[in-house]
Formats: structure tokens, sequence, C-alpha cells
């Protein structure tokens, strides 16, 4: 059964080891998008690997199946909706465009709304157990750190200082904490529709890796190139992610 603790370590963890790519591209520019280019496409994969394998099944018990897929599609279209609209939801292969139409605020309150969303999802995952919780940090994470890479490539480009970027991106980080805790709060007193809200998270993390990530990955796959390390980087993102659910459901708590 999680605990508070396991909801600050494991969101914090979250949060802020996706901020790592964005330290790193302060540093070094050339690392910090080789690393970008690796882990887009794994994150698609540990994205996949979470909301078929984990999410899902987990959904459909904790509900039924026409709940965990109606609140999984519904999941998806609020979040396209959310992106397509509002234009909060700012992608890394969106950043050359909006480079030069997205205000300084936009980018910061887009990415604090989406890491304050990454916080229902880790929190709705340990309300279920301790192993879905871990996956699905784990997922997040992955598909975090190239997102990171780009929103601070993305205020830099804006003129922002680099201290200042590192301070925004910490700060707007801990919304991850903020609403993880909030939500486990709420639901430790059985007031969430926990099963709808798998979905929903499902939704959402699908949605990403379908619409966001993948097309990425196609895009930034050498044409030149007959062998491609992207597309069995996404491979191994679902096995390897796979194989953790199926050890931390035999040896998790």
């Amino acid at each position: 059964m999680a605990n508070y603790s396991d909801i600050i370590i494991f969101s914090l963890f979250g949060s802020l080891f996706s901020l790592a790519g964005g330290i790193l591209l302060l540093s070094r520019k050339k690392t910090a998008v080789m690393l970008a280019a690796y882990a887009t496409p794994f994150a698609a994969g540990a994205l996949l690997a979470a909301v078929f394998f984990d999410l899902l099944p987990e959904s459909i018990t904790k509900s039924t199946v026409d709940k965990a897929m109606a609140s999984t599609l519904i999941g998806l279209l609020i979040f396209f909706l959310m992106e397509r609209f509002l234009r909060w939801f700012h992608h890394h292969h969106e950043h050359k465009d909006m480079a030069d139409i997205a205000p300084t605020s936009l980018v910061i309150v887009g990415d604090t709304i989406h890491n304050a969303l990454d916080g229902v999802i880790i929190a709705a995952a340990f309300l279920v157990d301790v192993p879905t919780g871990i996956i699905t940090t784990i997922a997040v994470a992955a598909h975090e750190i190239p997102q990171e890479i780009g929103d601070f490539g993305l205020l830099l480009a804006k003129k922002m200082s680099r201290a200042k970027v590192l301070i925004v991106n910490v700060t707007s980080a801990l919304a991850t904490v903020v609403m993880a805790l909030v939500t486990f709060a709420i639901g430790s007193a059985e007031k969430l529709p926990l099963g709808i809200m798998l979905g929903l998270s499902a939704g959402f993390l699908l949605y990403i890796a379908a619409s966001d990530i993948i097309p990425t990955v196609h895009q930034e796959s050498s044409k030149s190139k007959i062998y491609d390390i992207k597309p069995f980087l996404l491979i191994f993102g679902v096995i390897f992610v796979g194989i953790l659910i199926i050890f931390a459901r035999k040896y998790g708590a």
C-alpha cells in the first residue's frame, strides 16, 4: 500500500529526473540533442507498454471494460482538444514553429499544467498499488526528458538567462509533486472513480506516444540510411517496461 512518502519520492523523481536533459542542454548542447534523439523513441515504447500492459488492465479491473475504453477515448480526445485549441501542450516537435509566436508566459503555463497532470497520473497509479505507480513514474519521466530539453531550448531562444530558465523549470516541475499529493489525499478518502481516472491517464499517455512522439521519430529518422536504430529503441522501450511490469507484479508489494 502506497503512502505519502512514496508519492513525494516518486513524483519528485518523475519531475526532477526529467530536468536532467534540460540541465545538460545548458552545458552541452550537442550531447543534450543526442540524448533527446535516442530518449524520444524509447519514451514512446515505454508509454505504450505502460498503457497496454498496466494502466488499461488496471482500469478494467477497477471499473468495467466499457467504462475503461470510454474513459481512455475521452482522455485522448480531451488532450487533443487542449493541444489543438488552447495550445497548452507545446510538445517538442512544435518548438521550432512556436519559438516565434508563443509568448514566454504561455510556455511556462503550459509546462506547469503538463507537469500538474503528470502528478495526477502518477498519484492515480499509486492508488492502485506501488508497482503500478513505479512503472507509471518511469514512463512519465522517460517522455518528459526530450520534452524538457525542448522547453529549455525554447526559453533560451527567447533570450531568457540560463539561471532563470533553470529556476523556472524547477519551480514548474514541483507542480507534479503538489498535484500528486492532492490527488493521493482525495483518493485516500475513496472519493475518486479510480478506474475512470486510470482510463483517462491511459488516454493521455497514448495520445502523447501515438500523435506526438512517434511522428517525431519518423520525422527525425535518416532517409539516407537503410538501417536506423530508433525503431529498435521504441521496441526496446516496450520490452523493457513490459519486463518491469511483469517483475513488479510478481515481486512488488
